[in-house]
């Protein structure tokens, strides 16, 4: 078969596999103007990982034509389905693939396949490869507030597991805490939830001096792990700020 063959093969099993009433409701959730099926993201996942496995000599540039197919189809679970596949293959990925990466993100725009593809697919290859890490950095200014996200979601892998580049982060976020963009706010925190489930101090330390500057939405996420008493402090210090009640509800 040829990969166009391959990819619409992919497609009528979603489509198989949709759901018309979820179709509906998944679209007005996600605020879409694509065609929706239906299928559930566990569904594309199982299609996705079932065609992979039966596959297991597929190369690098079967892969990309396959994704880049799926990606270019008005079906929104074909757009899932071609993030899927990318992380399904992560080992086949090469830091030339940043540039589709980074043209799938701008595309995206939903977190729905933004966090995907910056927290799994960017991620995992900048652990690969860590002089992309500039390409983080230079997402981290870009206009675009998706790409801005995808920086900080991009590190999240390592933090979780108690390691990771936190200085970076740390960076990245504070030359975004000034932001009302809910996107931003939250990805900040989640980061910092994260972190904090086997760091908590190095949270704690972090959030103490910006509380001045941190977002309501960033800190209620980040405290979540922490000890009560020291998320109990943290807020108290935000809601003590004059212009907590005001203008800064978010």
């Amino acid at each position: 078969m040829t990969n166009s063959a391959e990819a619409a093969a992919i497609e009528a099993a979603i489509r198989a596999a949709g759901d018309p009433r979820r179709a509906v409701s998944e679209r007005a959730y996600l605020k879409s103007d694509r065609e929706f099926c239906g299928a559930s993201a566990p569904a594309v996942r199982q299609i996705v990982r079932a065609w992979c496995a039966a596959r297991p000599a597929l190369d690098r540039e079967s892969l990309l034509a396959v994704t880049t197919w799926l990606w270019d189809r008005p079906l929104f679970e074909c757009r899932r389905a071609a993030v899927e596949l990318l992380r399904a293959r992560p080992r086949l990925l090469q830091p030339a693939d940043t540039g589709l990466i980074e043209a799938m993100l701008r595309d995206s725009g939903t977190w729905a396949l933004v966090d995907d593809l910056a927290g799994h697919v960017m991620g995992g290859l900048t652990e690969t490869y860590p002089e992309l890490a500039s390409v983080l950095d230079r997402w981290s200014r870009d206009p675009d507030f998706w790409l801005r996200r995808s920086a900080m979601l991009a590190l999240l892998g390592p933090l979780r597991r108690g390691d990771g580049d936190f200085a970076r982060f740390s960076r990245y976020a504070d030359a975004m805490l000034a932001e009302r963009e809910f996107f931003i706010r939250k990805a900040i925190g989640w980061v910092l939830r994260d972190t904090g489930r086997r760091r908590p101090d190095l949270v704690a330390a972090w959030l103490e001096p910006r509380i001045g500057q941190v977002s309501g939405v960033t800190l209620r996420e980040a405290v979540k792990p922490l000890p009560p008493e020291t998320a109990a402090r943290l807020l108290a210090a935000y809601r003590a700020r004059p212009q907590a009640r005001a203008a800064d509800r978010g």
